[in-house]
């Protein structure tokens, strides 16, 4: 199984889940379930470079984490899963708010997600961080003053949910 043929859950009109694979959600702009993560050293925020081989947004810089739960797959479990799997972290994690935004992510395929977000606090000196170079291919901190302005200037650094996150939470204040 290939991680675009994962089943994740989708979101039926009358708010029931239903399987389907991840592609399709994405080809189909079906709305799904996803998380987003982001770790803190005081003012500044652990972002990665999305590994240029990714099926979307290759290359372009992103929040700490984020993914897609499986099928039947509790959320909390999600994203201390894929946090350990994407950079090699294991922290507690707090669950901070649930936003909806849909983007267009090129190459055909959409963003239809409904997110819980979660952060975590970290020393980025005493951070054990290890990487899967499939999907990540750097790693920064940034401080919230240097990240809008780079948004500002170079957007297309950036991936579409980040910058949608980064506007309508200025202060990162999840």
């Amino acid at each position: 199984m290939t991680a675009l043929s994962v089943i994740i859950p989708a979101i039926a009109e009358d708010g029931s889940l239903y399987p389907v694979e991840k592609l399709k959600a994405h080809r189909d702009s079906l709305f799904h379930l996803a998380v987003s993560i982001f770790i803190f050293d005081g003012d500044h925020l652990l972002i990665q470079k999305r590994a240029a081989s990714k099926y979307h947004c290759g290359g372009l810089w992103a929040n700490t984490c984020c993914t897609h739960p499986h099928w039947q797959e509790p959320v909390d479990i999600c994203a201390a899963r894929r946090l350990s799997e994407e950079l090699g972290i294991v922290m507690p994690l707090a669950q901070r708010r649930v936003v909806e935004y849909a983007a267009d992510v090129g190459g055909g395929l959409h963003e239809h997600e409904r997110v819980t977000m979660y952060i975590g606090t970290a020393d980025r000196a005493t951070l054990d961080m290890t990487p899967d170079p499939a999907e990540v291919e750097d790693t920064r901190w940034i401080s919230r003053d240097a990240l809008h302005a780079e948004i500002a200037q170079h957007p297309e650094r950036f991936t579409p949910w980040f910058r949608i996150y980064a506007e309508r939470f200025p202060d990162l204040d999840l």
